[in-house]
């Protein structure tokens, strides 16, 4: 017998076939949403559901959530970002039962709870582009849940600023035969710009509201207190100046923030403008807004967009990439492989970091995944550009030399709370044994981290002799946490000799500088400021 070689292709005409009575033409009918779906689901399928970093299709999050279980169940969910509450209700509900994501901050406990309890069985933990690069290979979906600002009647999509996700997923589902339903804030005879082509696209529906949308990245000035300062001074000084960094990453949080506020300061006392921070893979940072308006950055390539900056980045088109239309194209593959390859630092914090400097976000009840801090935070084997900072770290002989990345961790010796950063042992080990995972999930691997930074100094593991050294160099800087209070005061002068550790004066670092008077915003006022009108903050930013 000849095999069929179109099973696929014939799978999809049988959903559509089924979903018709839903539709017009592409167009479902918002109201009868839950229907269609359990239309055209089947149990066990294989669902690609966005959850991105920052945007949700959140209607159909919410119509998933809302099938019966006895008509669809057994789901296999593909979520980059756990966010919603809907995201977990399908798995309380029987909906789904395997998950495979990156990340689950805002449900990080929830998520913990419901595998203590059985109702979801977890594929793996992934960074965002293992997740997207399986999508291509043994996780192909046969259905994607996706968003969009505006879609025209044939299908063609514009996904704005917030692009993300969106067109990797669709180019996996499209060309496998799969189907792609996209929920839109708008419908218009004609889009500004074509992100998506609508023979990609299968069905659309108008959501009855905007799709949510997470300024992730806005960090108010009026948060950074002296710490962050101290610390942005001494990784100025001690890194970004020492190894000439014009290419970097930086993660979420105060600590990168504040870095980003002192360079129109700080930085141009130290006479760095033009040696660093030039080329950056990140988000519209709001506090990065000064950095560009002093003439630092000449190009930031971004995961995603940031809500209230889109006037600002349209306004900067040298600076961002940007559309004919005007507004920023961003994509979260292409920008976490330049964060991978092309930059030749990353500097993010972690809830914990141990004595070999392995650390995780992953703690006791949270279970909260990576993101994309795995996939930048460690040294690709696979470079072969050289840089300055980059042949910096040279290591090896020859003739087989090669250069290293810088993979920085900076954290305060305690968290929030007074919890110590620095422990002897990740809750991430009991955590991925109770969860039966086959490894500990760690967040990044302290064999790829080249320096850690606290309060207390800067640590530069790579310099280290060997597994032991670097336990003392991550001990000299823990403060007196756990970790910390295990190696004795001459010790560290020693290391500090040696060059493996590094206190703020041996930097040449003033503590006593170290004030908020010294950030070129204190504010997001400020930052408004800074943009000459054009930032235009999310509500609850605003203090005015």
């Amino acid at each position: 017998m000849a095999r069929d070689w179109t099973r696929r292709r014939t799978a999809k005409r049988e959903r559509m076939d089924m979903v018709r009575p839903f539709a017009s033409g592409r167009v479902l009918d918002a109201g009868r949403m839950r229907e269609a779906l359990q239309a055209l689901l089947r149990p066990g399928d294989r669902v690609a559901l966005e959850g991105d970093n920052q945007k949700q299709a959140d209607f159909l999050a919410e119509a998933l959530a809302g099938c019966d279980p006895g008509a669809v169940h057994g789901l296999h969910l593909l979520i980059s970002s756990i966010s919603l509450r809907e995201h977990l209700d399908v798995f309380e509900r029987g909906v789904a039962r395997r998950l495979d994501f990156a990340y689950a901050g805002p449900q990080s406990v929830r998520m913990a709870q419901l595998l203590a309890d059985g109702k979801v069985e977890i594929g793996a933990i992934h960074t965002y582009v293992e997740l997207y690069a399986r999508m291509f290979v043994d996780l192909t979906p046969h259905v994607a849940l996706l968003c969009a600002e505006q879609a025209d009647r044939d299908g063609n999509l514009y996904t704005g600023p917030g692009t993300e996700d969106t067109p990797t997923i669709a180019e996996a589902v499209a060309f496998s035969d799969g189907v792609t339903v996209v929920q839109v804030n708008e419908l218009v005879d004609k889009v500004p710009r074509v992100d998506i082509p609508g023979d990609w696209v299968d069905l659309i529906v108008e959501s009855p509201r905007p799709f949510a949308l997470e300024p992730l990245f806005t960090r108010d000035p009026r948060r950074i207190g002296q710490v962050e300062i101290l610390m942005a001074m001494m990784t100025l000084r001690g890194i970004y100046e020492r190894h000439g960094v014009t290419t970097l990453n930086h993660g979420i949080g105060f600590d990168t923030a504040a870095i980003e506020l002192l360079l129109p300061t700080y930085g141009e006392e130290l006479g760095l403008r033009g040696k660093i921070c030039r080329h950056w893979a990140l988000n519209p940072h709001p506090t990065l807004i000064p950095a560009i308006e002093s003439g630092w950055v000449e190009s930031v390539h971004c995961f995603g967009g940031e809500p209230g900056t889109e006037r600002y980045v349209a306004a900067r088109p040298d600076v961002f990439f940007t559309g004919r239309d005007g507004s920023l194209r961003s994509n979260r593959v292409l920008c976490q492989l330049a964060g991978q390859y092309a930059v030749d630092l990353f500097i993010g914090s972690s809830l914990q970091i141990d004595a070999c400097a392995n650390s995780s976000t992953v703690t006791e009840g949270r279970l909260t995944g990576f993101g994309g801090a795995p996939n930048m935070g460690h040294d690709p084997h696979g470079r072969r550009h050289s840089s300055p900072a980059w042949l910096s770290m040279l290591t090896g002989d020859a003739p087989a030399l090669r250069g290293r990345k810088l993979v920085v961790q900076i954290t305060q010796t305690f968290r929030q709370g007074g919890e110590p950063a620095f422990v002897e042992t990740l809750d991430a080990v009991p955590v991925g044994k109770d969860a039966g995972m086959p490894v500990p999930p760690i967040m990044i691997y302290g064999d790829d981290v080249s320096h850690v930074v606290t309060e207390e100094g800067v640590a530069y593991l790579y310099k280290a002799a060997g597994p032991a050294e670097r336990r003392e160099a991550v001990a000299a800087v823990a403060g007196a946490t756990p970790i910390g209070r295990g190696i004795d005061e001459r010790r560290v002068e020693a290391l500090r000799r040696d060059g493996l550790v590094a206190l703020p004066e041996d930097l040449g670092v003033d503590v006593r500088r170290a004030k908020r008077s010294l950030l070129a915003a204190r504010s997001i006022e400020d930052l408004v400021a800074w943009s000459g009108g054009l930032y235009d903050p999310p509500a609850r930013f605003r203090t005015w």
